[in-house]
């Protein structure tokens, strides 16, 4: 390729391929820095997605079309996929399809066309503010259920502030009230609201803070969408409601609080409990808890009467008395298996002596036999077990004597 640039610099002819002709005309596109940065307003036709996730599109108007196409990385950070006949805003850069030998945009990003600069700073915020996680669910605080005083940012004189104070006192008149007054509207309006919001949330004695403000254009709550009072609410210490605009308003501001209400009165309805609810929960409980003590009385008092009946029946006397009796019955079987047990060890203690006696050596003796020792007091029972002139001891049935071999 870079011989052919050199041979088309010096204007040398030559035959291209479609491929090499192709590549130059993509390099002269890429090389154009206007081409690469390049923001188009036109009508989507031909809109398709293909399983791979890109888009296919081509952007037209009155006298020209343009074919489009959007990667899938590019094409799933957008929040809705547009449809032909939608006017939209795209930004992309300029190339060449050398497959196909066409020209097209590869976009990057897409919107609606015709809308504000206030809504695509604001679409631009929120997105920037959802990836880093200030809207994520797990980090929202719960409300607490009562609270003992409650701080709100809002300006002294609305009546926002006016309707809050009365939806407080009618539902839950026992939370005091702290004020952290500011502008809520113009360019001075988000510091004023970060400072005020910072202010309460250093307090210890605050439970929950409110922040609210009227109804009003994207103008008028502009400052509830500035990122120093989306990121005041995300570093607070305590849990914040937001109660902004009327019920079809959304802030940033909605997004990262704890809880979003749809309009300032609402905010205080869902700070604080309703005392009227809350009264007749407690005669419910109440009612319950009575009722509950008099089954417990009730089951008590049959378990305390079962309970003597159960003692009455194992009485430790009548125990003791069975105990005593059984004890008699046990000695006398006792003694008469004793005795028994004697009787029976003696009778074969008489015959185990009789069989000792008929086999016992004084029996051999009686019959007329002897037993003979030598000096050392061996039984002599071979003949070869004694010398002549040696000297043995005889017993006999009644005693022993002494003699001498003669002769073997």
């Amino acid at each position: 390729m870079d011989s052919l640039r050199w041979q088309i610099a010096h204007d040398e002819p030559r035959t291209w391929t479609v491929s090499e002709l192709t590549a130059y005309i993509r390099d002269l596109f890429e090389i154009d820095f206007r081409l690469q940065d390049v923001e188009l307003e036109g009508e989507v036709s031909n809109f398709t997605q293909a399983r791979s996730g890109h888009l296919y599109f081509t952007l037209k108007d009155a006298n020209a079309q343009l074919k489009c196409v959007m990667w899938r990385s590019a094409a799933e950070r957008l929040r809705y996929l547009p449809q032909d006949g939608d006017a939209v805003q795209v930004h992309g850069r300029i190339s060449v399809y050398e497959a196909g030998g066409v020209y097209q945009l590869y976009a990057d990003r897409l919107q609606l066309a015709g809308r504000g600069d206030l809504a695509l700073a604001f679409e631009r915020l929120k997105q920037k503010l959802a990836d880093e996680g200030l809207f994520a669910p797990e980090r929202k605080r719960p409300i607490p259920p009562f609270p003992r005083k409650i701080g709100i940012v809002t300006s002294a004189d609305a009546a926002a502030l006016r309707d809050i104070l009365n939806v407080l006192a009618r539902r839950w008149p026992l939370a005091q009230v702290l004020i952290a007054p500011t502008l809520v509207q113009g360019t001075e309006a988000p510091s004023q609201i970060a400072r005020a919001l910072q202010w309460l949330d250093g307090r210890s004695d605050v439970d929950t803070i409110l922040i609210a403000r009227g109804g009003g254009s994207l103008e008028d709550l502009w400052a509830f969408n500035d990122e120093r009072v989306a990121r005041a609410i995300f570093a607070a210490q305590h849990p914040i409601i937001c109660g902004v605009g009327h019920e079809v308003d959304f802030t940033i501001a909605d997004f990262v609080a704890d809880l979003r209400a749809p309009t300032p009165s609402a905010a205080a309805e869902l700070a604080v409990p309703d005392k009227a609810e809350v009264a007749a929960q407690v005669a419910a409980l109440q009612t319950r808890l009575r009722a509950s003590m008099v089954d417990r009385l009730t089951i008590s008092r049959r378990q305390v009467q079962a309970q003597t009946r159960q003692l009455f029946l194992l009485s430790p006397r009548r125990r003791l008395d069975s105990h005593r009796q059984r004890l008699d019955m046990l000695t006398d079987r006792l003694a008469q298996a004793m005795q028994r047990r004697l009787v029976q060890a003696q009778a074969r203690l008489a015959v185990a002596q009789a069989q000792l006696q008929a086999v016992g050596p004084l029996a051999t003796l009686a019959r007329g036999y002897a037993i003979v020792r030598a000096a050392d007091g061996r039984i002599v029972r071979s003949a070869h077990q004694v010398q002549p002139d040696e000297a043995i001891e005889v017993q006999v049935i009644d005693g022993r004597f002494s003699a001498q071999v003669t002769q073997t």
